[in-house]
């Protein structure tokens, strides 16, 4: 499905949508289903079991939720996400399901071609997002049916399958099999374009030249939306942009598309609205650290993965090195533990740290990462008398010079933590430890107690977090963050948007939903979809602009 060609640019204008979707996981999967004239109504054969929603939703139940007041319906609930939009989505989506409870949801869905809203989605490979890049054969945190999106049921395209009575978690294969399959089943593949790379979002006014705008570009000053390191698209001649209709701005979009024989095709679309739907996996966090870029230290568990299956690593290599305490580094201990790797844990945390994710996660539905927490409280590194088992890893002290002499061996902390079970042996932890610097020779130095250490290892793994890649916007979207001076982050510092329609407050047109607003699970970001739908419709209604079905001419 290709796009407009920067060739004809100098000739006509690119084309003007309404609305522009950069990313296309669930994100931009679900608010593609939203604005293609699906519309949720209240189920009248059930019943939701809070009253005093319930009531709400009665009121009326012949308008649908996207044409009512949501900052009313949102009013008094509670949940697990800060944005109130996510928290009524939810509930009507899964009804007390924090409680364990699976109620079926008190929504139907029916379809109005005439309510449908030009759009495309944009996104680096095909439907599903950052699912596809991820290890198929693990499970998901989230419960399968937490994680489909609005109209098809998860069980329905995966056979009814489920694990035990307990555990309905899926694979990543079996999540992104079913995004790719949703949007085929309910129509939505018009508006999506596969392998597209936006490069650049600036805003342009419109249908007022010469106040203050120069070559078409709005005047923000340090605020603005910049070009984002779009060089090749330099001199194109389009001018302010007049498409009818009075003033305001319009977002101009640029990248290319990735064809055949890996050519790119450089592409520029005009969009009255642009949404942010692109997730924060992008770029891993950093430690910032001398030796960081040596080859041997990765930041993606992939990396281990593949070395793995290339049998770089085995029984009788140094240990590897897994720095952080999320559940990607405990996913990395168990890939590690199953090919019989030895393993350094490293994390800044104390054990009993109340904010450590393994201590809000039901030891029935996720015993392998309980595991994994075991080992980090039962299995932590100390210095003993060199009595330790032969295998396992050695420690240079650093008390006068780095790498000055053999330590004592480590060896198992005692405790009562999970009966003092080793749970794989060859596992060490290091609680309220960082790393100082990676060597060229392999050696990494360690911090912690005061005292420095330092280990050969055969591989190093960062997994400490993924930060959104903004570079399309200028200074990457810092200034749409909560805090200004600091870099986009899901949970330190989300995009700031209007509770209720999920638009930047610090950009009119822009919206923004997923985890770049903190909505870091799918049962929440389809939240996201529901403001940014809801808002939409009621301006371009109020506007009369209330679509055509005509398709999308401009692909």
């Amino acid at each position: 499905m290709p796009l407009l060609e920067e060739t004809t640019l100098p000739h006509e204008h690119p084309p003007t949508l309404p609305v522009v979707i950069i990313g296309n996981g669930p994100s931009g999967i679900c608010l593609s289903y939203l604005l293609s004239g699906y519309k949720p109504y209240l189920d009248t054969t059930t019943v939701h079991p809070n009253p005093i929603l319930y009531r709400k939703l009665q009121e009326t139940k012949h308008i649908p939720i996207t044409e009512q007041d949501l900052e009313y319906l949102s009013e008094g609930l509670e949940g697990r996400s800060r944005n109130p939009v996510a928290v009524l989505f939810d509930t009507l989506l899964h009804p007390n399901a924090d409680f364990g409870y699976e109620f079926p949801p008190v929504l139907q869905w029916r379809r109005d071609k005439q309510q449908h809203i030009p759009h495309l989605v944009l996104g680096r490979a095909t439907p599903g997002g950052a699912w596809h890049a991820m290890e198929g054969s693990m499970l998901t945190i989230s419960l399968g049916i937490w994680l489909e999106l609005p109209g098809v049921n998860y069980r329905d395209l995966t056979n009814g399958k489920r694990r035990d009575m307990t555990n309905d978690r899926a694979t990543p294969e079996e999540i992104s099999s079913y995004y790719r399959n949703y949007v085929k089943l309910k129509g939505l593949q018009k508006n999506f374009v596969d392998n597209t790379y936006v490069t650049s979002v600036q805003k342009l006014c419109r249908g007022h030249e010469g106040e203050g705008h120069e070559n078409g570009h709005c005047d923000q000053g340090d605020g603005g939306v910049g070009d984002g390191g779009n060089e090749g698209f330099e001199g194109n001649g389009v001018e302010c942009v007049n498409s009818g209709g009075g003033g305001g701005a319009l977002w101009e979009v640029r990248g290319y598309q990735q064809v055949q024989n890996d050519t790119h095709v450089p592409f520029s679309l005009f969009a009255e609205n642009v949404v942010l739907a692109t997730g924060v996996s992008d770029s891993p966090v950093r430690l910032g650290v001398e030796g960081e870029d040596l080859p041997f230290v990765c930041h993606s568990i992939s990396d281990l993965g593949l070395a793995i299956s290339r049998r770089q690593l085995d029984i009788n290599s140094d240990p590897i090195l897994i720095v952080g305490a999320g559940l990607s580094a405990a996913d990395a201990v168990l890939s590690a533990s199953q090919s019989n790797i030895r393993v350094l844990h490293v994390f800044r945390k104390s054990v009993d740290d109340p904010d450590l994710i393994f201590k809000q996660l039901p030891k029935t539905l996720y015993p392998e990462y309980h595991k994994v927490y075991n080992m980090m409280c039962s299995q932590t590194y100390t210095n003993v008398a060199p009595s330790a088992a032969p295998n396992r890893p050695q420690a240079v002290s650093i008390a006068s010079s780095v790498c000055a002499k053999m330590c004592p061996k480590p060896q198992l902390a005692t405790g009562n933590v999970a009966g003092n079970v080793t749970l794989f042996p060859d596992y060490t932890s290091f609680p309220e430890h960082c790393v100082v610097s990676f060597q060229p020779d392999m050696k990494c130095l360690l911090q912690g107690n005061n005292s420095l250490k330092a280990f050969k290892i055969s591989m190093a793994l960062v997994l400490i977090g993924t930060t959104p890649n903004l570079f399309f916007l200028k200074g990457q979207g810092q200034y749409l963050g909560l805090d200004p001076t600091r870099p986009i982050s899901c949970k330190q510092n989300p995009i700031d948007i209007h509770p209720y329609t999920f638009e930047c407050t610090k950009e009119p047109g822009l919206f923004a939903m997923g985890p770049l607003v903190g909505d870091n699970f799918v049962r929440f970001l389809k939240g996201g979809a529901l403001g940014i739908a809801s808002c939409l419709l009621k301006r371009l209604k109020k506007k009369g602009k209330l679509i055509s079905n005509s398709g999308n001419n401009f692909i």
